[in-house]
């Protein structure tokens, strides 16, 4: 059997000040894609965020997407039709 996919998704932008995770403008927000593992998102990241290290208020983030997503667990909240 394969590893489970364990879905993360990594995007940045602009946080409003560096003292918080809140993005400046959501409609400007980078979506730089959604990988199988977290070691291919950290990839991802760590490019990411060596090539804006020169904006201190640019900021990527990983989402443990996988996480929010449990089937299993979560039937009486999302309807399959």
């Amino acid at each position: 059997m394969p590893d489970k996919q364990l879905l993360h998704l990594v995007f940045g932008g602009e946080l409003k000040d560096v003292s918080s995770v809140e993005f400046r403008d959501l409609s400007k927000i980078e979506f730089v894609g959604a990988f199988p593992s977290y070691s291919e998102a950290h990839r991802a990241w760590k490019s990411k965020a060596q090539s804006t290290v020169d904006n201190a208020l640019m900021r990527y983030v990983i989402v443990h997407a996988h996480k929010l997503l449990d089937p299993e667990n979560d039937d009486e909240h999302v309807h399959h039709h």
